[in-house]
């Protein structure tokens, strides 16, 4: 269903789980201690924060972030936190979607942070449990803790999800 403006409508809610074979990919590769954004139903780590619990307001020192943020006018709030944790983290990953026109994009993920674009929209969980696919594209963004791994390739590579 579109809007009067052509655009499909808001979605009811901000929290959608990440799809399962996604995080586990990721999760092989970089084995997650902290998910700082989560509801105890959607949480991928055994050591999370809820809404409730803040994790804007907590260390991530010495973890392995993942962070699935929920997308609507705070993103730009956990991608700074992400962005200024990532000396003290030893690793975060963010699933994002790819908003390159926001200030957040340039400010804290181009030129600081590895980008791999995904192909094709995302099935991620709803609230109800229930698939529903991203009517937007979606990226991983890896911000790593020494300046050494944080070699920041020159284009953005593309990944299958």
């Amino acid at each position: 269903m579109k809007s009067e403006r052509g655009y499909m409508p808001k979605a009811q809610s901000v929290e959608w789980e990440t799809p399962h074979d996604l995080f586990a990919a990721l999760n092989a590769e970089f084995h997650f201690t902290l998910d700082p954004c989560a509801t105890a139903q959607n949480a991928k780590c055994a050591r999370f924060y809820t809404k409730e619990q803040d994790g804007l307001a907590q260390s991530w020192e010495n973890e392995a972030v993942f962070m699935n943020p929920p997308y609507g006018n705070g993103a730009g709030n956990w991608i700074a936190k992400a962005y200024f944790e990532r000396d003290r983290a030893k690793v975060i990953v963010a699933l994002l979607p790819v908003r390159t026109d926001t200030k957040w994009f340039h400010d804290f993920i181009v030129g600081k942070a590895e980008i791999r674009f995904l192909k094709g929209r995302l099935k991620f969980i709803g609230p109800e449990g229930r698939p529903g696919t991203a009517t937007f594209p979606s990226m991983i963004v890896i911000w790593r803790k020494t300046p050494l791994e944080r070699g920041v390739p020159a284009a953005p590579r593309t990944c299958r999800p």
